[in-house]
């Protein structure tokens, strides 16, 4: 960090790196402040991020770290704001942080909290914070060995002694390259496994762009997610390890934190919406929409994350040598014996930093500036007492295999700029200018309301004046905590 923090620039000139939705609602929330002098862009392939932004002729690339550095240094460059957690993993706030720029986010060694996930398993047993059992996994066998244990004994009460034998043999090998075929198993066996029924929770260890949790509900499917993550490589090195986690159950939050070494700031808390289907069906994605604040939440409960989770998180962090600054996001399960870890991130969530930016009230740069310089408590951090909520428009296909290139219309009838923006994720244009899908998640629709149910019904009215081919979204954000109260319609 610099040597004498100083305060934040009258004109502060800022690089934004990244080129989502979450990029662009942070854009536009920079716009708003009368501090920010000129604003650089690294994607300007998104449309939006290039009206609000001067093209930025170099991108993150950790092999080329000098001409970035020579180039922000040029052009004066006093804040770096990294949005996606892949830069952050990299080490891009070291290597951009000099005596008088700030990056803001957290160093390579404190974002190991998202990028390790066996690693962040470690800082919470050391801190005591209440999180879900896991086993660390190097090879696909041992996991297969950890998902199988005592099946062979069930398989010989059911008088499948064969199938029984078959499996011990397996399961004593001693092969750690996850290349041992697996039995092939009567279907009066396969069906005992499917019996088997103790749900479990398989996770590729690495980054795997939101997508790398498989929730599995007997020893079959969590067999099957062992193959796909360490064997058939779906999340690629992300897979190089994975975590057998206990299943939980309850309501998922998202409480993100503003972190400037010891001062914690916590950001109104979100839900967000990760299976593709409505009613919470489907595969898992990046994210198909949320909202904020939630009724999931009071002050009470609040208190107890702070002090159970987000504190000995970061005093913990501390005594590994990580000065932690920028975001902490702990996306968390409300159980019966409280609130519990589900994941750490280690920055804005996406799409929880969309409806955020929508009700922030406060100067951005300001706020983002003192996160930095360790200086919390001298910003103001309000939000709007209006609910927001957020639903994804997305390409047909995704989260698997979607096509690009189709005409998208209707943006300018669906957004105000002021109770709904319409915040661009996958989105170019091309030769003619004609404004075209880029990506899965296309663009992030989210509107302001009295209460969720308003700004629900807003945001769903507003996608359905979008129009692409192909496209789709969940209408039902917000579901798990909706009542039949009539919305609020200011």
């Amino acid at each position: 960090m610099p040597k004498q923090p100083r305060s934040c620039p009258a004109s502060c000139n800022v690089l934004l790196i990244g080129g989502g939705g979450r990029e662009h609602a942070i854009a536009w929330s920079l716009a708003k402040s009368p501090r920010l002098g000129k604003l650089w862009v690294t994607h300007a392939s998104n449309p939006a991020l290039a009206k609000l932004g001067t093209p930025c002729p170099h991108q993150w690339d950790p092999t080329k770290v000098f001409q970035l550095s020579t180039w922000c240094d040029k052009q004066k460059i006093d804040l770096v704001i990294v949005g996606p957690e892949q830069p952050l993993a990299e080490g891009i706030v070291d290597a951009l942080t000099t005596d008088t720029r700030f990056v803001f986010g957290p160093g390579k060694d404190g974002a190991r909290i998202e990028s390790d996930k066996a690693f962040a398993k470690t800082i919470m047993r050391q801190a005591a914070v209440p999180t879900a059992d896991a086993r660390t996994f190097t090879d696909a066998n041992t996991a297969r060995r950890y998902v199988l244990r005592g099946i062979d004994r069930d398989l010989e009460a059911a008088g499948l002694s064969s199938d029984a034998a078959e499996l011990r043999t397996f399961l004593a090998s001693n092969d750690d390259r996850g290349m041992i075929p697996f039995p092939d198993l009567t279907e009066e066996t396969r069906k005992q496994l499917h019996a088997h029924d103790e749900p479990s929770v398989i996770k590729a260890a690495g980054l795997a762009a939101g997508k790398g949790v498989i929730v599995c509900r007997n020893s079959l499917e969590a067999l099957d997610a062992v193959d796909r993550i360490m064997v058939q490589r779906e999340f690629g090195d992300a897979g190089d390890s994975l975590l057998v986690e206990e299943f939980l159950e309850g309501q998922e939050l998202s409480v993100l934190a503003l972190v400037d070494g010891r001062t914690i700031w916590i950001l109104d808390p979100c839900q967000d919406h990760k299976q593709v289907g409505e009613g919470d069906t489907g595969a898992n994605t990046g994210g198909m929409g949320a909202y904020c604040p939630t009724p999931l939440v009071n002050s009470k409960l609040l208190d107890t994350i702070e002090q159970d989770i987000l504190l000995p998180t970061v005093d913990a962090l501390r005594r590994e040598g990580i000065d932690y600054r920028g975001v902490l996001y702990a996306g968390l399960m409300l159980t019966p014996a409280g609130p519990k870890v589900l994941e750490f991130n280690c920055r804005f969530g996406d799409p929880e930093c969309q409806p955020l930016m929508m009700r922030l009230q406060g100067d951005l740069v300001e706020i983002l500036w003192a996160c930095c310089t360790g200086r919390l408590h001298d910003v103001e951090l309000e939000f709007d007492s209006k609910s927001a909520c957020c639903v994804v428009m997305c390409s047909e296909g995704y989260p698997g295999d979607y096509g690009k290139g189709h005409e998208i219309t209707g943006i300018g009838d669906a957004a105000d700029g002021r109770d709904v923006m319409v915040f661009h994720a996958g989105t170019k244009r091309d030769a003619e200018g004609s404004l075209q899908t880029n990506g899965g998640r296309v663009l992030s629709v989210t509107a302001l309301g009295g209460d969720l149910a308003a700004a629900r019904e807003r945001a769903n009215a507003a996608c359905g004046k979008i129009s692409f081919d192909g496209a789709f979204w969940r209408t039902d954000i917000g579901h798990r905590v909706m009542t039949s109260t009539p919305a609020k319609k200011n």
